[in-house]
């Protein structure tokens, strides 16, 4: 049975000024907006309603979204849309490796929807996609950021040998809110989606969002958790409500606080730690990798 998520409707908290973003524009934008339609390709940076994509797009760079743009899942901060996938697009692996290609990427970012309906969560289409953008550019960095597979351990093992250069998988939240925010997630599923990825000597990286009810000293005990895992690079951002059909933002977190994680994180042995109010999954995800791979 489906987990209910609450929808709290509540008068939104006016947005704070380090929040501001520039609008999408430039020459380099509208290039890589052009290349993704023409070669029917998704990204999260669309999809999810990303910030930055503005600034991400205008630097030459986006994160591709695979198996299609519709998720098995309803997570109540994401906004993904939730239903019955299509079929597979077994020709996606080629196309996305030839959009690295003319976008010339020197690190290319991949994350995909949840497929729960697939015996192997789309497992083998993730292997098939690393190996194509591999063998088509192979001086480029690969980063995933995967599902969990629903402890498929056979599916993770699946694209842990395709040997990304890093492995990403989100946390999102602190174990007290996991019902509310991850219905269908599980939080010592995903602390062991991450030890697992790192027993089989990859890069890990994870990430959480703040705003969401959560407090500071839960965060601290997430990113100990995240140790433990052997995990090398972290990632947190402030959560922002998409819609109002979506979880509604408790706080806004000063950036002092996000300067104290950082600091935090460092101390505790991480190799890099991005923590901001804009701060995401993928952004400046090569900057975040060249520290643990180069």
């Amino acid at each position: 049975m489906k987990a209910e998520i609450t929808i709290e409707k509540s008068d939104k908290l006016p947005k704070p000024p380090w929040l501001k973003v520039k609008l999408p524009t430039g020459e380099p934008y509208y290039r890589v907006k052009e290349l993704l339609d023409e070669n029917d390709l998704h990204t999260v940076c669309e999809s999810a309603a990303c910030p930055n994509r503005g600034e991400c797009w205008a630097r030459g760079t986006a994160t591709f979204m695979i198996l299609g743009n519709v998720c098995t899942r309803s997570c109540g901060f994401c906004n993904v849309i939730t239903g019955k996938p299509t079929e597979l697009d077994l020709d996606e692996p080629r196309r996305v490796a030839e959009a690295v290609r003319k976008l010339s990427l020197k690190y290319a970012v991949i994350t995909s929807v949840n497929r729960d309906e697939l015996k192997d969560g789309g497992a083998q289409v993730w292997a098939d996609t690393i190996t194509a953008v591999r063998e088509l550019n192979p001086n480029t960095g690969i980063e995933v950021l995967i599902p969990d597979f629903c402890a498929n351990w056979d599916a993770l093992q699946t694209v842990i040998d395709a040997r990304p250069d890093v492995l990403n998988h989100n946390i999102e939240t602190v174990p007290r809110l996991y019902l509310e925010v991850r219905p269908q997630g599980r939080y010592d599923r995903s602390l062991d989606v991450l030890a697992r990825s790192k027993a089989a000597r990859l890069t890990t990286k994870s990430g959480l969002m703040m705003g969401l009810g959560e407090r500071d000293e839960e965060v601290l005990e997430v990113m100990k958790d995240w140790r433990k895992a052997g995990v090398d690079l972290v990632t947190i951002g402030q959560y922002m409500q998409p819609t109002d059909n979506h979880l509604s933002v408790k706080r806004y977190v000063e950036p002092a606080t996000f300067a104290y994680l950082q600091e935090q994180g460092l101390a505790m042995g991480f190799t890099n730690v991005f923590a901001g109010p804009l701060v995401r999954s993928s952004y400046h995800a090569d900057e975040q990798a060249s520290q643990a791979l180069f």
